[in-house]
């Protein structure tokens, strides 16, 4: 007993020093990684204290300190609110399209472009259906505009062939479906790296052993390919209903208009009304706050089901 005392001490300098000696070898790895984190500590998690402000009635005068506490007042007036439920509607409309149509169309395109085996034919289409992804969301909606606006390209030969002229943008039938193509077209692509690291991580000796077995294509894709994903799909799926709440605010803003406001008036885009137009600080952060709480219930839910049928997830 009377050496157990030093021996633990002697044991936590051991381990001390173990520390400041893997921290001085991996110190080129830690300064690479310190920029990312410096970012979200700065960008994300140092803004967090603003979400009090959701429980005062703000006033830039006043400031932070000196606001009026209100409690949860903002949220009950939110969800009193008479365009709550259509606000609820669209944005949950809107994303599920998105995850009925983009996520898989992702999947289906990465599947594809792994089974061209022609390496220079690859190389290219991957950069055609990247290069959409680091274009502006204003040039997408000018094109947009360009094809299916009122003197659009398409309603040109729909009147000559037809006689008849379709207003895309300006109804509420043609919003969500444009959104959802507009959304496959620009980032589709960019959705196909993850799959693409994922499939290039299966043993190619399954393939040929498959092949050697008598499996055709489609049965080395079904019985292959498609489990050798089916972790990341999972880990995707479970990150896109974290932010099911969240639509586009650039996208839906710059195709909303009087005529489709029914359809496109989402959550995003009413807290920039509420937010900068009626200047109700407060009450657009706590829609926001509200969002986001949605966003982590449903992600950890997932994530949990996830864990319960034995499959991968967040954590």
């Amino acid at each position: 007993m009377e050496h157990a005392v030093p021996d633990k001490r002697l044991s936590v300098r051991k381990a001390t020093l173990f520390k400041k000696q893997a921290f001085r070898k991996h110190l080129w790895f830690y300064m690479l990684a310190a920029p990312g984190i410096a970012y979200f500590i700065l960008f994300h998690y140092v803004p967090m204290w603003g979400v009090l402000l959701a429980f005062q009635d703000y006033s830039p005068y006043k400031g932070v300190l000196g606001s009026e506490w209100v409690g949860f007042e903002h949220f009950r007036q939110f969800f009193s609110e008479p365009t709550f439920f259509q606000l609820l509607t669209n944005t949950l409309l809107l994303s599920f399209y998105n995850l009925i149509f983009f996520f898989p169309f992702t999947i289906v395109l990465s599947l594809l472009l792994n089974e061209v085996r022609f390496s220079l034919y690859k190389r290219l289409v991957q950069t055609v259906v990247y290069l959409p992804h680091f274009v502006s969301w204003v040039i997408i909606v000018g094109i947009t505009f360009i094809f299916f606006g009122p003197s659009g390209v398409i309603n040109h030969y729909l009147g000559q062939w037809l006689d008849q002229n379709v207003p895309f943008l300006m109804s509420s039938e043609w919003f969500r479906p444009l959104i959802v193509m507009q959304q496959i077209w620009k980032d589709a692509g960019w959705g196909t790296i993850i799959f693409m690291a994922a499939l290039a991580g299966i043993n190619p000796e399954q393939y040929e052993a498959a092949t050697v077995d008598g499996a055709n294509r489609w049965h080395r894709i079904w019985h292959i390919t498609l489990p050798g994903i089916r972790s990341t799909i999972i880990v995707l799926l479970i990150l896109r209903l974290g932010s099911i709440l969240d639509s586009n605010f650039m996208q839906v803003f710059l195709m909303w208009n009087n005529f489709n406001d029914d359809v496109s008036n989402v959550f995003d885009l009413y807290v920039y009304k509420v937010g900068l137009q009626r200047f109700e600080f407060s009450f657009s952060i706590a829609v926001g706050l509200f969002n986001s709480v949605v966003g982590l219930i449903l992600m950890l839910t997932a994530n949990f089901v996830s864990k319960l049928f034995k499959e991968e997830g967040l954590f």
